[in-house]
């Protein structure tokens, strides 16, 4: 599990915000080891993103990193992304409700 915290430079975050969207769907449809990846804005700073992510392992979350849709995101967000912070996590309590 990871969080992750993004500001976003706000003259391009509608594209921004396309791109991720891409490659958040991508990973969840073709990815069987990426399980969830939910991304939110600040209400009051909607520049500023938090990235919550959930893989069924390590090696799921390496191949995630090695994959042509990441890679893909990776080169066409590079200039719209101003600061980044990367969260390692522990469990401690998920509860979701079925659907």
């Amino acid at each position: 599990m990871r969080i992750a915290e993004l500001e976003i430079d706000p003259a391009q975050l509608e594209a921004y915000k396309a791109a991720v969207t891409e490659e958040i769907e991508t990973s969840i449809r073709i990815e069987a080891g990426v399980l969830a990846i939910y991304s939110v804005a600040l209400k009051e700073k909607p520049a500023h993103l938090r990235f919550f992510e959930i893989y069924a392992d390590e090696k799921a979350y390496r191949q995630h990193l090695e994959s042509p849709h990441f890679k893909k995101y990776v080169d066409v967000t590079r200039s719209m992304i101003t600061a980044r912070r990367l969260f390692e996590t522990e469990p401690l309590s998920l509860s979701a409700k079925p659907r």
